[in-house]
């Protein structure tokens, strides 16, 4: 998975770290959590505020699907 795919990454972040609120976590940690992925391969100084952000909004969509809110 690479920085783009934000909406794999969502689903991967939901299911290795399901208690967690998106929402509230800084970019900071949501770049860390996102490294530490199984089958993460891209380059770690290639994120960005806007890519991170879609992955933030994709792991909340995905968490409040399963959440059924």
């Amino acid at each position: 998975m690479k920085w783009t795919d934000s909406e794999d990454l969502g689903i991967a972040l939901d299911e290795k770290f399901p208690d967690v609120d998106p929402l509230t976590l800084r970019f900071t940690d949501l770049r860390q959590r996102v490294l530490e992925l199984d089958g993460f391969s891209d380059e770690p100084h290639a994120s960005n505020e806007p890519k991170l952000e879609a992955i933030q909004m994709a792991w909340y969509e995905e968490r409040k699907g399963r959440l059924g809110e």
